[in-house]
Order: structure tokens, then C-alpha cells, then sequence
């Protein structure tokens, strides 16, 4: 194997096309097995183009449910598709929002589109926290791109869509786009994108920008917001079928770049750009709500109201509810103990009872052997006082009696002397 060192500090191997510069192909490879999710979420008035649009950017027709202008509150409807183009399969999902806009009081209406992109980062959140988790089969349910719809009225943004962006700019890519374009005039058309920009960066509204490093991408965030023209109908024009719109002063064809912006659209959003979206959406907007919601795991919690609270309030609650739950063991406890000590000063009357009457034998007999103990114990001593009268009057016999003896024997020690000094007085 040759290796060399590079001018730019990196090694550049020769290794017969069997090494790792087959890692691209290997995730390409990959990823196709696996197919790709992309979620679109349409905001617009009722009857302004969303549905029609979608069909012509992906030349399909999708199930598109009847839409209705007398809605209490924006409802989201998400439908799901499986798309192939060649053996790349896409799991598609539009969310279209009925009702946006047909309310007398709008004031809310942006309400429900954050709750719903709140709770797929919620779903992705809560996955991603599991013990075991499974994202490699996980169906990736987050908003990667929002088309708000504007009305081609010529003039200025509604206050509804200017307040539905700014609450939403953090929390998915935005592109913004005059629906039924066709229907204002092509020279007032610039002056209005002019002035639909000029408002969004007035109210610091944050769009999504096509990469720069690409020069063509760069030049294509100069053309937002896209003016678009969308048609389920299809005319054969020379050897082609296209989509267009026909009126009685002309035909406005939808792929036709000199009748509106809808190729551009296509191009940004579908071949250039899908994946620039999909990688903004986690690195960008869910790192956000990932990071935000992680701070509240540590510093807030939920109170027994699902409201939020401080983590001191939740620790003197806990307290307290701990201090609560003690005081009631410890009555518990003692009522228990009462309860024991009552049954059991019950047990030993009950007992004492049962053995008063032996107990009461029992102490007339002590008293009648203590009786006679002491009866016997003065005699004792009445013996005692006998006994040591006799010994002395024994040991004074005794000495009496010895004297009597020695008294003997000198009184036959004399006779004898004397028979024997008679004797010899009788023989002399």
C-alpha cells in the first residue's frame, strides 16, 4: 500500500478502488433500502390552492377530504403516502389545516399548528429518552417544511399569517407563497413579493434559506416568496402533456417559468433541497425544543394539575405531603399500639382473675409455713441453749472427774508406800 503526506495534512491512499471510498455507496445502499420520510405541512385559507399545488408538485393525485368553511377552530388533518420514483420510495405525509382563517375571531388560530408540531417533537422526544429505543424503525413524524399560503391580494401580509410565521419560525423551516398567482397582475406581482419580504424582516421573521454554498441557491432565495399556480387539469401542448389553467383571455401553463414560479418551487423543494430541509428540521428546530424541554425536565416539573411548577415549589410539596404522610403513620401507629395495650391489660386482668384464687392459697400457706418455721426455729434455739447447758455441764464432769482419778491414784501411791515401809520395818 503507497501512502504519501497531502499539502493539507490529510493522507491520500491508493488503495484499488477496494477501500473505504465505497462508504458512500455503502449509506446510499442504505438508504434506499430503508426509503426516506418527508413531512409538508400546508397552511392557508380554505379554497386557496393547497391541495391542487401538491398534486402538481408531485404530478399525483392525492386523497384531499372536502374541505369546509364553517370549521369552529383549525383542524389538522395528516395523510400518509408511499411515493416511488425510480427505487427510491419516500413516505410522504401532508398536513393540510382546515379552518385557518375562516373564524370570525383568529386571534388563536396558530394555536392548534404549534401544538401539533410541539407534540411530534414530543412523539420523537420521548423516544429518543426510552431505555430501549428503536429510531432506525421509528416513523419520523416531524414537520420538515411549512408552505404558508398567502393571498394574492396585492397589498401586504394579513396580521393572521404575520403572527402564524412568528410563532412558528422556530420551530420548522418556512417557505412562504402566493397561492393563485395567476390572479394578480405580473407587474404588480414583484412590488408585492417586495413588500411581503419587506414586512417579514420588519417583524424579524426567520424564512428558510436555501443553502448559499450553492450559487443557484443563492440566487433562488432572491426569488421568494415563490409565486405558484397549481392545476389538476392536463392539456397536450405540441408532443407534451402539462398542467394548466385555462380562462377565456388565455392559458396559463404551470411548468411555464414565464407564467409563474411553480418549477422553482419544484426544483428548491423536491430535487435540491429535501435533504437540506430534513437535516435543518433535527438539527436546528427539534435541538431547540429537545434542548428547551430537557432544561424544564431538570428545573420544572408537573404539578398534580399537569401545570408547571418550580422545583422548589415541588420539593416544599413534597415535603409537606411527606410530613402529612408521617403524622398520619405515626397516629396510625399509635392508635395501633392503644389497641394492643388495651387487649393486652384485658388479657392479664383476665389472667390475674384466674389465678387470684390459687394466689390467695398460696399466701395462706406461706404465712402458715412461715409459722411454723419460725415455731420450729424457736425450738431450735431452745435445743441449742440444752444442748450447750449439757456440753458444760459434760465438760465440768469430765473435770471433776479427773481430779477424782488423780485423787485415786495418789491415795494408792501413799497405801502403797506405806505397806512397803511397813514390810521393810518388819523384816529389819
Amino acid at each position: 500500500m503507497n501512502s504519501e503526506k497531502a499539502d493539507d495534512d490529510y493522507r491520500a491512499l491508493s488503495l484499488s478502488g477496494h477501500g473505504f471510498s465505497s462508504l458512500p455507496d455503502q449509506l446510499v445502499k442504505k438508504s434506499i433500502s430503508r426509503g426516506f420520510c418527508f413531512n409538508i405541512l400546508c397552511i392557508g385559507e380554505t379554497g386557496i390552492g393547497k391541495s391542487t399545488l401538491l398534486n402538481s408538485l408531485f404530478n399525483t393525485s392525492f386523497d384531499d377530504s372536502m374541505s369546509t368553511r364553517f370549521l369552529p377552530e383549525v383542524k389538522l388533518t395528516a395523510q400518509k403516502y408511499v411515493l416511488q420514483e425510480d427505487c427510491v420510495l419516500l413516505k410522504l405525509t401532508i398536513v393540510n389545516t382546515m379552518g385557518f382563517g375562516d373564524q370570525i375571531n383568529k386571534e388563536d388560530s396558530y394555536q392548534p399548528i404549534v401544538d401539533y408540531i410541539d407534540s411530534q417533537f414530543e412523539a420523537y422526544l420521548q423516544e429518543e429518552l426510552k431505555i430501549k429505543r428503536s429510531l432506525f424503525n421509528y416513523h419520523d413524524s416531524r414537520i420538515h417544511v411549512c408552505l404558508c399560503f398567502i393571498s394574492p391580494t396585492g397589498h401586504s401580509l394579513k396580521s393572521l399569517d404575520l403572527v402564524t410565521m412568528k410563532k412558528l419560525d422556530s420551530k420548522v423551516n418556512i417557505i412562504p407563497i402566493i397561492g393563485k398567482a395567476d390572479s394578480i397582475a405580473k407587474s404588480e406581482l414583484q412590488n408585492f413579493k417586495n413588500k411581503i419580504m419587506f414586512e417579514l424582516v420588519s417583524n424579524g421573521i426567520q424564512i428558510y434559506q436555501f443553502p448559499t454554498d450553492d450559487e443557484h441557491n443563492a440566487i433562488m432565495n432572491g426569488h421568494m416568496p415563490f409565486a405558484v399556480v397549481g392545476s389538476n387539469e392536463k392539456v397536450q401542448v405540441g408532443n407534451k402533456t402539462v398542467r394548466v389553467r385555462q380562462y377565456p383571455w388565455g392559458t396559463v401553463e404551470v411548468e411555464n417559468e414565464n407564467h409563474c414560479d411553480f418549477v422553482k418551487l419544484r426544483e428548491m423543494l423536491i430535487c435540491t433541497n429535501m435533504e437540506d430541509l430534513r437535516e435543518q428540521t433535527h438539527v436546528r428546530h427539534y435541538e431547540l425544543y429537545r434542548r428547551c424541554r430537557l432544561e424544564e425536565m431538570v428545573h420544572r416539573v408537573m404539578g398534580p394539575g399537569n401545570e408547571p411548577v418550580s422545583l422548589q415549589e415541588a420539593y416544599e410539596a413534597k415535603r409537606s405531603e411527606f410530613y402529612l404522610e408521617l403524622q398520619r403513620e405515626e397516629e396510625e401507629l399509635k392508635q395501633r399500639f392503644m389497641q394492643r395495650m388495651k387487649k393486652k391489660a384485658a388479657m392479664l386482668k383476665k389472667e390475674e382473675r384466674r389465678l387470684e384464687i390459687p394466689f390467695l392459697c398460696f399466701k395462706q400457706l406461706r404465712a402458715k409455713y412461715e409459722h411454723e418455721m419460725q415455731i420450729l426455729e424457736a425450738e431450735r434455739l431452745k435445743l441449742e441453749e440444752k444442748k450447750k447447758v449439757l456440753e458444760d455441764e459434760i465438760a465440768v464432769f469430765h473435770v471433776k472427774k479427773a481430779n477424782a482419778e488423780l485423787l485415786q491414784s495418789q491415795a494408792s501411791t501413799a497405801t502403797l508406800a506405806v505397806s512397803l515401809k511397813k514390810g521393810e520395818d518388819h523384816r529389819k
